[in-house]
């Protein structure tokens, strides 16, 4: 496994210059800003994958802020989407930002007529995590790993995985694939790596849900982390926040393995273009899955705040406005480093990040 304190500090650190860069021209509202007077309630639902983070943007944000109140329920990006345009909450967390047709849809919260926009706030990688007898370290390619959760390769010792694995005595044990119960937009971003990747193998379009039978479903990040731990001969996806001490696979990209790392994950959303034709505060990214440098990792999600360009009820507006702000500036991605180990937005994209927010109403 490559866990994430080691480039931890690598990520404060570049967050922190960040935060310094920035100081003269950043206009986010930061936690405890004495020019505003906030209280209330706010509401929020979704990505499990932005929980930890969740927990300390909302800790600090509250301690600040004194007067305000921040729910946040992890209960699945799909969820708080549909959630968020019900009404029954003032934002959501998701891992993949708004369809055109969702978009094309009502928001309940937001003035008739106006629309969502999406933030982006959170970015980490997925981890190939596994529990194989015998076996701690593990080299997996795009097709192969699409083959073995479509259930077309069933036992570890398989002559794809062998072949990337030379060296490792590999078990003749049967694979436990284990995948997302729940609309997930971790779920949606792997499956758009293998799409993109293996798209002769991953032939289904990329969705919330899981789109093929066998294995075995569980729900939400925690149930997957729980399959796999207690399972035997298992694999699973899941936000790198939350492996834990379970190894995790190495991922081929162009003709090396490489392992996650914030850095990396970072790196490929550096690299990506935005999704053409959204309004100019609507920023949602398209991934380069594609790539060939070993300096990236493109087994990676970007999750999003997805807010009301206009809010139907003005005080929700200013609360959005004022957490968005804390959550997207250098001091609230130090926290999302510190605390999920996530990677710190760029300068250009945190300045594109602070420019929409200041547009929320």
């Amino acid at each position: 496994m490559t866990p994430f304190r080691p480039v931890l500090f690598a990520a404060i650190a570049a967050t922190g210059a960040l935060l310094l860069s920035s100081c003269a021209t950043n206009e986010i509202s930061q936690p405890g800003d004495s020019s505003q007077e906030l209280s209330g309630e706010l509401n929020g639902s979704g990505a499990t994958s932005q929980a930890s983070a969740s927990d300390a943007w909302i800790a600090a944000f509250q301690l600040a802020n004194k007067s305000v109140t921040i729910n946040y329920s992890p209960e699945g990006s799909g969820a708080g989407r549909k959630a968020f345009m019900s009404g029954g909450v003032s934002y959501a967390g998701s891992d993949s930002a708004l369809s055109d047709e969702e978009l094309a849809g009502e928001f309940a919260a937001c003035v008739p007529g106006t629309k969502a926009i999406d933030l982006p706030v959170y970015i980490s990688p997925i981890a190939l995590i596994f529990n194989i007898d015998g076996v701690s370290k593990l080299n997996l390619d795009a097709a192969t790993i699409a083959k073995i959760f479509k259930g077309e390769i069933t036992t570890w010792d398989d002559p794809a995985i062998v072949a990337l694995n030379p060296g490792t005595e590999l078990p003749s044990a049967t694979i436990t694939a284990v995948h997302r119960s729940d609309d997930s937009g971790t779920t949606k971003n792997f499956a758009d790596y293998l799409n993109k990747v293996a798209p002769e193998v991953w032939t289904a379009k990329p969705a919330d849900a899981f789109p093929y039978t066998g294995g075995e479903a569980a729900q939400g990040t925690t149930g997957v982390i729980d399959a796999v731990t207690s399972g035997k001969n298992t694999i699973g996806y899941a936000d790198a926040s939350k492996a834990g001490s379970l190894s995790t696979a190495a991922v081929k990209v162009g003709d090396k393995f490489v392992e996650y790392s914030a850095a990396a994950a970072a790196a490929v959303v550096e690299g990506s273009p935005l999704v053409q034709g959204r309004e100019a505060s609507d920023i949602a990214i398209a991934l380069d899955r594609n790539t060939t440098d070993p300096a990236h990792y493109p087994l990676v999600l970007v999750s999003y705040l997805i807010v009301c360009q206009e809010y139907a009820d003005p005080a929700a507006g200013a609360l959005v406005k004022a957490y968005a702000g804390y959550v997207a500036s250098p001091a609230g991605q130090i926290e999302a480093a510190k605390s999920a180990g996530a990677a710190p937005l760029s300068a250009e994209l945190s300045a594109r990040v602070a420019a929409a927010i200041a547009t929320i109403k």
